[in-house]
């Protein structure tokens, strides 16, 4: 009987506990009456000689309830306390049930062929997307995998990230030499025209803000002019420098190949050859990058724009109702409709799924069984032979009965026939 008291029980292992008290109290009471029936017959058969009959039935009856009840007792401990050999199987033999029931388990039902066969008749995409297709299960998944990123984010460490996105950043962007691509990419441009269109947006931008700004000239070159040239000639030239800048923005937007535009064509013509081949001019390139990348404002704004990223993202994550949680449970919605809506999808995803469970069964299947091995050998054996007489306790009980009922019927038959065969008995 457990010894593990009843409050310390699962709801389901007390309901059990109960049931097997009841049935041994069944056992013990056919036994009991067995025992009852035969005193009444023995004291009794010389005056009513059919009571030989009851008396071998419940003498039959008695033998077959104590050789069950003997047996069954054995399984879990020594009957009466006695150490009798090849009593109390289980707590003796622990380990060695459970390595045979791991080995049972990995050799039946973690086989590739098995697992195999029960996944090909299992629609296994087409059941994840009918499940994930509803909006409050998709809902769930999105929640979940918020969770799971809220705690990615919490637990990486703000330092780390930055040293990640330092080594990343000078690892593909500082440390390869910008000049030659630079140059290729230039040249390119250059050949085909394509800044043109950035020349003009230039022009255009110069000549609104001139257009805006004629105030701005205002003693921008006069003030510049000796104290002796009269105030007149002062706004003469201001205007005059004004005009003459309008005129020549008008004209650099007006005359595709203005002597302007050729000199800019020039220069970055120029400039994508030096980028390519000019030591110097690469030099210069990659000076300035690293000046540019080692300037601790730049560390700064690298630093604060994760935080300001990673302050988003957990907002987003814990609001139900945010963009992002919204747009994940959409998507999560439309995958789920294209698994049970795409046949050749589902026929992808239930090879994959097979695959990946045949691969994992073949290679970690004795590593999977050893799970029930090594729980069972961790088990103290007392906490061993109570969980499986709880499981199992009940059943046995019904051999007890059956044995008291199956031993007085041979009791019976067996007298019956030796008072047939042997005349006097």
């Amino acid at each position: 009987m457990p010894r593990t008291p009843m409050a310390l029980l699962s709801p389901a292992d007390q309901e059990r506990l109960r049931a097997l008290r009841r049935m041994k109290a069944i056992a013990i009471g056919a036994l009991v009456f067995m025992a009852i029936v035969f005193v009444f017959a023995f004291a009794f058969q010389e005056r009513l000689g059919w009571l030989g009959y009851v008396r071998a039935a419940a003498e039959g009856g008695m033998v077959g309830a104590l050789a069950d009840w003997f047996a069954v007792t054995a399984l879990f401990r020594h009957p009466l306390g006695l150490p009798i050999p090849h009593t109390a199987i289980i707590p003796n033999r622990k380990d060695e049930i459970g390595r045979t029931l791991g080995e049972f388990v990995e050799t039946n039902f973690l086989a590739a062929d098995v697992v195999r066969t029960k996944l090909a008749t299992t629609a296994i995409a087409r059941r994840a997307g009918e499940w994930l297709q509803q909006p409050p299960h998709a809902e769930r998944v999105a929640a979940e995998g918020a969770t799971i990123a809220t705690a990615v984010l919490n637990a990486l460490s703000d330092d780390d990230v930055r040293d990640l996105i330092t080594d990343l950043a000078r690892e593909h962007l500082v440390q390869p030499e910008w000049g030659p691509p630079a140059g290729v990419w230039l040249e390119k441009i250059v050949d085909a025209d394509a800044h043109h269109g950035a020349v003009d947006l230039a022009a255009d931008s110069i000549a609104t803000w001139l257009d805006a700004n004629a105030e701005s000239f205002t003693g921008l070159v006069s003030r510049r002019l000796p104290s002796w040239v009269p105030r007149l000639a002062h706004r003469l030239v201001d205007d005059t420098v004004y005009h003459e800048a309008v005129k020549f923005v008008h004209a650099v937007q007006s005359d595709p190949h203005h002597p302007a535009r050729l000199a800019i064509d020039g220069y970055l013509a120029r400039l994508a050859d030096n980028l390519q081949n000019d030591p110097a001019t690469r030099a210069k390139l990659e000076n300035a990058k690293a000046s540019l990348f080692d300037s601790p404002r730049v560390g700064a704004l690298a630093a604060e724009a994760w935080n300001t990223a990673k302050a988003g993202l957990l907002t987003a994550l814990a609001d139900p109702t945010s963009g992002l949680r919204v747009r994940a449970a959409t998507a999560v919605q439309e995958v789920g409709e294209r698994l049970t809506t795409d046949a050749a999808l589902q026929t992808r995803v239930d090879t994959w799924v097979s695959e990946a469970a045949v691969f994992l069964v073949d290679r970690y299947r004795h590593d999977i069984a050893s799970i029930i091995t090594d729980t069972v050998e961790r088990w103290d054996p007392a906490e061993t032979t109570e969980k499986i007489e709880l499981m199992v306790g009940r059943d046995l009980q019904y051999i007890r009965l059956n044995g008291t009922v199956v031993g007085a019927l041979a009791g019976l038959a067996i007298f019956s026939i030796a008072r047939a065969v042997i005349p006097g008995v």
